[in-house]
């Protein structure tokens, strides 16, 4: 199961199957606009893309799938937006990842019921996650001293990536929430010495 939704998630190079795909995802968010995930069926999806139950189940598995791959491709879409990249070591970096989970988390459609189903944290993480190990492998020195006591670039990443996630969640939870700024200046100083980052900020705010 987890391999189909892998592969329906892969960025394919055949305009037909994409244009279907990103049909499916545009139409669950709009639906999330006006109604809360549980009550959303494969039927009603289909009939706001204008396909066929048939054609959903060729490229999704069911709607947690799609949701999954929505999540993913929209985070992902916003981060390039901002043309963010991790460049390990460098804080601003760092910071500019964790602001864009923070403000995916605020603004997504439907945000407020569907942040706290699993696909939705998978699809985050697993975006955060391949951007900090694209960046481990251009910039290995940074991470030379866990590297050295054999703590394998998957695990570091996979933390840390697990790490802003969580950290993102619990500042949007709280009702009385700091400034957003506030919250990003703390995921750095926590998350950033696993990442190479160095933890003070008066680099990132000079």
């Amino acid at each position: 199961m987890q391999e189909d939704r892998e592969q329906s998630c892969e960025q394919t190079l055949d305009p037909r199957i994409r244009r279907t795909r990103l049909a499916l995802q545009h139409a669950l968010g709009r639906l999330l606009d006006n109604k809360e995930f549980d009550k959303i069926s494969v039927q009603d999806i289909a009939e706001a893309a204008a396909v066929n139950r048939a054609t959903f189940y060729d490229h999704y598995a069911d709607k947690f799938a799609l949701l999954e791959c929505m999540v993913g491709t929209r985070f992902a879409e916003l981060l390039s937006a901002r043309g963010i990249q991790f460049n390990a070591g460098c804080p601003m970096a760092l910071r500019g990842i964790v602001t864009g989970v923070c403000d995916y988390l605020a603004t997504a459609p439907g945000a407020e019921c569907t942040r706290q189903l699993p696909h939705v944290e998978a699809a985050v993480i697993a975006v955060v996650r391949k951007m900090l190990m694209d960046g481990l492998n251009k910039h290995p020195q940074e991470h030379r001293a866990a590297l050295e006591q054999g703590i394998p670039p998957a695990m570091i990443v996979g933390t840390a990536a697990w790490a802003i996630y969580g950290a993102a969640k619990e500042w949007m939870r709280n009702p009385k929430r700091r400034p957003v700024e506030k919250a990003v200046d703390d995921v750095v100083r926590l998350v950033g010495p696993m990442l190479g980052v160095a933890a003070a900020l008066d680099a990132v705010h000079s």
